[in-house]
């Protein structure tokens, strides 16, 4: 079958990765002059199923309220005219309870931990490398209060037989050397052994190269206008450079999977949602992270990537806006330098910000339309890189018409129309 796979970020090229694996004719299509070049060029680098939450949680409403307010803000409103904007805010605090929270989370583990498994075996099938590392993440609590309130995660955690240690400040430093500079910072964390790190962008183009050099078709530098329908089927996709057909086509462009879908009836309740990063080398390795730290009060994630150091975070509700506001470069600078003094050269820190397409719920939409040859592997959110191989994986075998991988129940779109 001859299979088109729109867009070409980890999404777009797991998912293109695991087509050519099931014996399908595979055309990658990207506006872009190459893979990974948009959400997934310089992410936060941290693995984490554990920590693989919706953002609707009980009292969330609350401590946004309280985050506004900060000098370093871990969320950043931007009010404006926005119809989308308004409907995606609603629909979040309707998914604000207990109940919601619990079902949510489920669905978002259940993929995420599939995905961790599928990204270890096929690095070591491959043989891939991206600056890899398998030292797990560190939740660090400033305030006692944090670490009380770590208790309801263990409990969750514990549901899903989840393996964790909870850590004092001794701890903390036993599993973070670096943080020694920094031990009247903090009160303790919670580590999860079992996650991963690595630069998604690096393992998207070295997934890309391979599947180029196995026969895959890539169109960069195409911008997709359109898909053309007859007859309640998508007949192809209209581009820059032409049209395009295939059997079957999958939308993986992230927060622009909505705009493609809707003239067809389709309606996607995913949302940009801008996320802000840094790198920096490594100037002292023993005072820098050695895996991933996830500084709880800022909401920014610290992660050693080989050589280098990324920092990323922040929720900035704002639509399309591209531009590098430098408070926000002084938020990440703020919690490298707070934890880790002295850890990374000075000088050009490569800020970047990207579009993470998020849905009101959590969970990404995968699976199924409604038309019979059009597929959906969107909506990850913050986890694009968490659930990047399970994702693929899984809407490979719905389209080969193979028994999924794992329970696909409450991934597609149809959870949204009860």
């Amino acid at each position: 079958m001859k299979v088109a796979v729109l867009g070409a970020g980890v999404i777009g090229i797991t998912t293109a990765f695991y087509l050519t694996e099931a014996g399908h004719e595979v055309t990658v299509i990207d506006r872009q002059p190459g893979p990974a070049l948009e959400t997934s060029f310089a992410n936060a680098g941290e693995i984490s199923p554990g920590y693989a939450s919706p953002w609707a949680a009980p009292g969330i409403p609350a401590k946004a309220l309280k985050w506004l307010i900060m000098k370093h803000a871990p969320l950043i409103l931007q009010p404006k005219p926005d119809l989308a904007m308004a409907r995606w805010l609603l629909s979040m605090l309707r998914n604000c309870t207990g109940r919601r929270y619990a079902l949510n989370k489920s669905r978002m583990v259940r993929i995420a931990e599939y995905s961790r498994d599928e990204l270890i075996a096929l690095r070591q099938r491959l043989g891939l490398y991206y600056d890899h590392g398998s030292g797990g993440t560190l939740q660090l609590f400033r305030t006692q209060k944090q670490l009380d309130a770590s208790a309801r995660d263990m409990d969750v955690l514990d549901g899903f037989g989840m393996e964790y240690e909870l850590l004092g400040r001794d701890g903390c430093i036993r599993a973070e050397p670096g943080l020694a500079a920094s031990s009247d910072h903090f009160v303790g964390g919670l580590r999860l052994p079992g996650d991963e790190t690595g630069d998604c962008r690096l393992f998207t183009q070295t997934l890309a190269q391979r599947l180029a050099e196995a026969g895959v078709e890539f169109r960069y530098g195409t911008p997709i206008l359109g898909l053309s329908s007859e007859g309640g089927r998508i007949t192809g996709v209209r581009t820059g450079g032409g049209e395009i057909t295939a059997d079957a086509y999958v939308v993986a462009l992230g927060s622009y999977s909505p705009c493609l879908v809707r003239p067809l009836g389709l309606h996607l309740p995913i949302y940009p949602v801008k996320g802000y990063s840094i790198t920096l080398p490594v100037a002292a390795p023993d005072r820098a992270p050695v895996s991933t730290l996830l500084d709880e009060t800022y909401k920014i994630a610290i992660t050693r990537l080989g050589s280098r150091i990324r920092v990323g975070g922040m929720v900035e509700i704002s639509g399309f806006d591209r531009s590098l506001p430098p408070r926000r470069e002084a938020t990440l600078l703020h919690s490298l330098d707070d934890l880790f003094p002295g850890s990374a050269a000075s000088g050009e820190s490569n800020f970047w910000c990207g579009f993470r397409p998020m849905t009101p719920d959590g969970p990404p939409i995968i699976g199924p339309t409604g038309i019979p040859n059009l597929f959906l592997n969107t909506g990850h959110g913050t986890l694009g890189w968490t659930m990047s191989c399970g994702s693929g994986h899984l809407i490979a075998s719905m389209i080969s018409g193979d028994p999924p991988p794992i329970d696909p129940r409450g991934l597609d779109i149809t959870r949204y129309s009860s």
